[in-house]
């Protein structure tokens, strides 16, 4: 195919591309940076072009392909690292006393609601609080894996209720 042969298809398929430039863009300015740059690289890379095959599907994927890279580019731009100096807060006075009455509070109303669970929903939540696997607790309550996810769950809504409550 013939460079002329070439430019022409490409100029006759490119309106096709500006709706989809701003599809994937949603703005209108970039979506015209999308479609030059798609056109740029058509352009750069004829050789790569296989004639008889669907040119529009290669222009669309080289959009998509620019677009998927920009963004990319764009959201390792955006991080940001903090190099200030916060040497500041070492001198601020600010004094803070725990107090450890609250938690235990806390902590005896939460065992008082495990406590008053029903003992089909009780033990298996307390054997996964300590840490076993779900498959674990399975096999130590001889019970379907489902079954004992069902009640650990159960168990977890019935104790979110009672703590709301209070």
């Amino acid at each position: 195919m013939s460079t002329l042969e070439f430019d022409k298809m490409l100029v006759d398929h490119a309106d096709f591309l500006k709706p989809f430039a701003i599809t994937l863009t949603r703005d209108y300015e970039t979506a015209k940076d999308l479609m030059q740059e798609t056109i740029y690289r058509a352009l750069a890379n004829r050789e790569k072009y296989n004639t008889g095959t669907n040119i529009k599907a290669w222009l669309y994927t080289i959009m998509r392909n620019i677009f998927i890279n920009n963004y990319r580019r764009k959201s390792k731009q955006n991080t940001i690292f903090d190099y200030s100096d916060n040497s500041f807060l070492l001198d601020y006075k600010q004094v803070t006393i725990s107090n450890p009455a609250e938690s235990e509070l806390r902590v005896k109303e939460i065992q008082h609601a495990i406590a008053g669970l029903p003992d089909i929903f009780k033990n298996p939540f307390l054997l996964y609080f300590d840490g076993f696997k779900y498959h674990e607790i399975a096999n130590m309550l001889e019970e379907p894996l489902g079954t004992i996810k069902s009640r650990i769950h159960f168990a977890r809504k019935l104790l979110k209720t009672q703590l709301e409550r209070k």
